[in-house]
């Protein structure tokens, strides 16, 4: 069994694991540790725990030291210093006319590199703006490209619910994201509705989606035959998926009336997957211009390349 911490090194970042290395540490802790990128300053996520070796990423770097009042300070200078280099390179690039936005800019704890992050609608040739940064700022230089979601994480923002964006308080990783969580919650397949800040479909699509899915099946579909516990049978023309309530057309004498039930109270063939019919009806609710574009939002899931 190896004991292990868990490190993030930005809001809602990915959470990466080290050796505590003999140190008593708990969660809220800052701590300074080597990683790929050199030393670097983390806050602890995830107290001392034990796993199996055959869980744990070999190598585990050992934690180098619990940040002492020093590395606090040096952490703080250089959030200033990142401030500044973010402002110094926007004026570079304007200077080169390169075509991309400024995101964020990072230093490095022990300050061996400055890294910069922008998007950009295609490639960009920034060989001479990172000449012309390496000579201001005298260390290494390293841009990054990243995709729009990346963006939104690092910018922030609040959704169309009211509150913080998820990937930027919560989510350590981006999850892929279906038109068929949509349909699966009954949801609206308008793009504007189910699209985040970043144009692409909402993460929190992805949150119910086992909820829903559970649900679901305790119900029977759109257009499906029921018989009530009134001995009465009829067609479903409606469901509350959340309540568990059904709609349902029956004949009563020579009139139709719609009632509502509990699903309790229905007899009917369970179903294993999606109602056809249903998802058939969805469909024709949305445009062929709306349905390409739902479909090219799906295809544009991108991986982060935030650390």
């Amino acid at each position: 069994m190896k004991r292990i911490i868990g490190v993030r090194f930005r809001t809602a970042g990915k959470i990466y694991y080290f050796d505590p290395a003999g140190f008593e540490i708990k969660r809220g802790d800052h701590v300074i540790v080597e990683t790929a990128r050199g030393v670097e300053y983390g806050t602890v996520v995830g107290g001392i725990r034990e796993v199996d070796d055959s869980k744990v990423v070999q190598p585990l770097k050992p934690v180098l030291r619990i940040a002492n009042e020093r590395d606090d300070e040096q952490e703080a200078a250089n959030k200033v210093k990142e401030k500044k280099a973010f402002a110094i390179c926007q004026e570079k690039i304007k200077k080169h006319k390169l075509e991309m936005k400024l995101i964020d800019a990072e230093y490095t704890f022990d300050n061996n590199k400055v890294l910069f992050y922008f998007t950009a609608d295609g490639r960009i040739d920034f060989r001479e703006l990172v000449k012309d940064l390496a000579g201001v700022f005298k260390t290494r230089i390293e841009l990054r490209q990243i995709g729009v979601r990346d963006e939104t994480k690092i910018l922030g923002g609040i959704g169309i619910c009211g509150r913080r964006l998820c990937c930027h308080t919560h989510l350590s990783e981006f999850v892929p994201v279906s038109i068929k969580m949509a349909k699966e919650q009954n949801l609206s397949l308008n793009p504007t509705k189910i699209s985040g800040v970043c144009g692409r479909l909402m993460c929190c699509l992805k949150h119910e989606e086992e909820t829903y899915e559970d649900l679901n099946r305790r119900l029977p579909g759109m257009g499906d035959f029921v018989t009530t516990d009134d001995g009465l049978k009829g067609e479903v023309s409606g469901v509350n998926v959340l309540r568990q309530l059904v709609k349902v057309i029956v004949n009563v004498g020579d009139e139709k009336e719609i009632r509502e039930y509990r699903v309790d109270q229905l007899r009917f063939r369970r179903r294993h997957g999606k109602n056809k019919k249903f998802d058939e009806n969805k469909k024709n609710d949305v445009s062929a211009r709306e349905m390409k574009e739902l479909e090219k939002l799906e295809k544009q899931d991108e991986k982060s390349r935030l650390e």
